[in-house]
């Protein structure tokens, strides 16, 4: 969850390099950030509670530094449990990213020799390291010796008063970035926090140790356990874009809202002959299961819909925290579509590790380069749709379900007609987005949800997991209570909920489905909800009423827009932070 970074270069601004890369990875974790810089007479920390976007520090002159950017697991939130950690004799300083699981035990006999000064389960990382230090061994394999001990998906990186570097993966992700012309290295949670300033990039996997040593300026690497030598294997870096700003915007989310119809034109330069092979298997596998979480799970359930309404495929959508009870039944003849923004998710990639052992074929489709979940996948799909910096997804969502669809067309041997229908999506999202009175009607609305205990979300059919796509925005922008609702389950349960003044938000297609969502309309009107209506035919019913336009297999794409909107507004009529919600971070690494 947390964000890590160093650089050893050149450049005496090694202290404004790292706070930029801080910045760039503030989504990770934004309960606390730190940075150290080497300088002649040893190392310099700055740390804080709070978010490095409201920072400015002053560091010394210096050309190595390493930083982090906290979400918090264990200890609070505080300026002395902020990362980096001192060691005893300040002759080193460590960033982590991670859990270890184990920390309680191994804290239990660390405790007889050394003092805790943080409530930090990574200052055990550093007291093992100090105990190994007493056996007279080089600080790499010190270090490695105490990194085997931890369990739990953990990622640290040690700063020693030499100039010496270590970097050590075991499970949260971990990126290199190298300049050739200006000889710079950097290391990171995440290849977007260096994009523009490294020119090729090296992905360490699980169980590997870089060491770079100061004197002689060489970068080693070597497995963990066996200690044999690895090669690099550097790769160009790829991203659609790498520039971070609002562009105008007040906020990365609204930002990234505008883009929808951007993402879905990159989309739509795809090739038939990209999707061949996976079209081929799919039409070959068994089943075909679709797993994600939080944003992606709902994205995964949202292809698997279009799999089986379009496709004809049997496709089982899961969750990848509950996953596991489908183990035994999966084969070798069975394939798992998995959409996710990082390819870092510590649920997903667990399971995935399991599932890959019954001989299961893994597709991904990822918006960040050099993930995890892209290297171990059979089929490896990006989605093109450039930097998401705000920690609710908004682009990303649509460009996968976008992916989904047209997947399912592919499939159905509809690959153009498929194009087609984006197409025509993407020109009506991008001119409601300019539809200034559209949009105004949308702030209201949110204006008036923001006074509300409780919000419900009513959808059928492909609609279903979009309102549960909307119930997350809202849960993570306004901290409301809301709650996603099938249509035709509310008189079995959820309709005790409704009394006057009950906001309901209701999509409701302009299709054969139309009747049935409005006699559940009518259900909770009666008890005088208020009706808050997504879709292109008014009705008596509707309180409120933001129409879209009539499209009929890419309705779900659209009604995406206003909730995402309705969430944004909502958030912002409450005066919460947008881009950063609390307590949550965009890439979840841990379990």
């Amino acid at each position: 969850m947390c964000g890590i970074f160093a650089y050893i270069g050149k450049n005496n601004r090694a202290g404004d390099i790292a706070f930029n890369g801080l910045r760039r990875l503030e989504y990770r974790g934004y309960d606390s950030w730190g940075i150290a810089v080497l300088t002649k007479k040893g190392l310099v920390i700055k740390k804080k509670r709070g978010k490095i976007s409201e920072a400015a520090p002053v560091l010394p002159a210096s050309n190595t530094s390493v930083a982090h950017t906290r979400w918090a697991t264990h200890g609070k939130v505080s300026d002395k449990n902020a990362h980096p950690l001192f060691s005893s004799q300040k002759d080193f300083c460590l960033v982590h990213n991670g859990i270890v699981e184990n920390f309680a035990e191994l804290k239990k006999n660390l405790v007889k020799t050394y003092k805790f000064s943080t409530q930090t389960d990574t200052e055990v990382i550093v007291k093992l390291i100090e105990e190994e230090q007493k056996k007279k061994q080089p600080s790499s394999e010190a270090i490695r010796k105490a990194f085997i001990k931890l369990q739990g998906r953990n990622t640290i990186i040690v700063l020693c008063n030499n100039g010496d570097l270590f970097a050590v993966r075991n499970g949260s992700p971990l990126v290199i970035g190298f300049n050739l012309k200006t000889k710079e290295l950097f290391f990171s949670s995440d290849a977007l926090s260096f994009a523009q300033l490294a020119t090729q990039m090296h992905v360490v996997r699980n169980g590997q140790m870089a060491s770079y040593f100061q004197q002689s300026g060489t970068l080693e690497f070597y497995d963990l356990v066996t200690k044999a030598k690895i090669p690099l294997a550097w790769e160009k870096m790829d991203f659609v874009s790498a520039e971070v700003s609002h562009q105008g915007f007040g906020h990365y989310m609204i930002k990234e809202i505008n883009e929808s119809p951007w993402v879905i034109r990159q989309l739509l330069k795809t090739k038939r002959s990209d999707f061949y092979k996976l079209t081929r298997q799919i039409r070959l596998a068994k089943n075909v299961y679709t797993i994600g979480a939080g944003t992606a799970g709902v994205a995964a359930a949202q292809i698997g819909f279009y799999l089986r309404k379009y496709a004809h495929r049997n496709t089982i959508s899961l969750v990848a925290a509950d996953a596991d009870e489908y183990l035994p039944l999966m084969t070798k003849r069975d394939l798992v579509i998995c959409p996710s923004q990082s390819g870092e998710t510590a649920d997903l990639l667990e399971f995935l590790e399991k599932a890959k052992k019954t001989g299961i074929k893994i597709v991904s489709l990822v918006n960040m380069p050099g993930s995890t979940l892209t290297r171990i996948s059979n089929f490896r799909f990006m989605n093109q749709a450039g930097p998401e910096i705000a920690v609710m997804s908004t682009k990303v969502f649509t460009s996968q379900i976008a992916w989904g669809y047209l997947l399912a067309k592919t499939v159905q041997k509809q690959f153009f007609q498929g194009k087609k229908n984006l197409r025509k999506t993407a020109d009506l999202l991008e001119k409601m987005l300019q539809d200034k009175r559209w949009l105004r009607k949308i702030k209201r609305i949110a204006d008036l949800l923001s006074l509300k205990k409780s919000i419900f979300l009513l959808g059928k059919s492909e609609n279903l997991q979009i309102v549960k796509e909307g119930m997350i925005k809202m849960i993570e922008g306004s901290y409301i209570h809301a709650q996603a609702i099938p249509a035709g389950d509310l008189k079995h349960y959820a309709i005790t909920l409704m009394e006057k003044n009950t906001p309901v938000v209701c999509v409701i297609p302009a299709n054969y489905l139309q009747s049935d969502v409005l006699n559940s309309v009518n259900e909770i009107k009666t008890r005088g909800a208020l009706v808050i209506a997504i879709t292109p035919v008014k009705h008596e019913a509707f309180d409120e009423y933001i129409k879209l336009p009539v499209v009929e297999e890419t309705t779900a794409i659209l009604n995406v827009l206003p909730l995402q909107l309705l969430a944004y507004y909502l958030a912002l009529s409450l005066g919460h932070n947008v881009d950063k919600p609390r307590n949550i971070a965009k890439s979840v690494t841990v379990k």
